[in-house]
């Protein structure tokens, strides 16, 4: 790895192909749901959980962030760590109330986050460095 690749500041990217790359991950996994005949409901509430945390992420990147808003950069930051912590915490409560339910969900919803996250990391680490 090039010496100061994680030292070095980059302009963020864009989230969008991130997102859609997630956003696919959950819509080509009703198909494997209705072949396999996982149950309808887990489907639903991976895609419903996937779905409120893209608009709850669309409305924190609206937010003006910078050295002249500092309170609003700490509750952007907030919102960026609790919205994943609180929909985590959600299938956690449905894989504890019917396994069968929550299971498919959270792994549907899993995979949706890490292609998300892992194509977020490739953007902005394979983008220009800042001077």
């Amino acid at each position: 790895m090039p010496e100061g690749v994680w030292d070095t500041p980059r302009a963020i990217p864009s989230r969008r192909l991130p997102a859609l790359a997630g956003t696919a991950v959950v819509v080509f996994a009703l198909p494997v749901f209705l072949v396999t005949e996982l149950p309808l409901a887990a489907w639903g509430i991976a895609a419903g959980l996937w779905i409120a945390y893209q608009v709850i992420g669309l409305l924190l990147e609206r937010a003006a962030l910078g050295m002249d808003n500092l309170a609003l950069a700490g509750v952007v930051a907030v919102g960026r760590i609790t919205r994943a912590a609180g929909l985590v915490t959600i299938l956690i409560v449905v894989a504890v109330s019917d396994s069968d339910l929550g299971l498919p969900a959270a792994i549907v919803y899993a995979l949706a986050f890490t292609v998300e996250f892992g194509m977020s990391l490739v953007a902005y680490f394979g983008g220009e460095a800042r001077t």
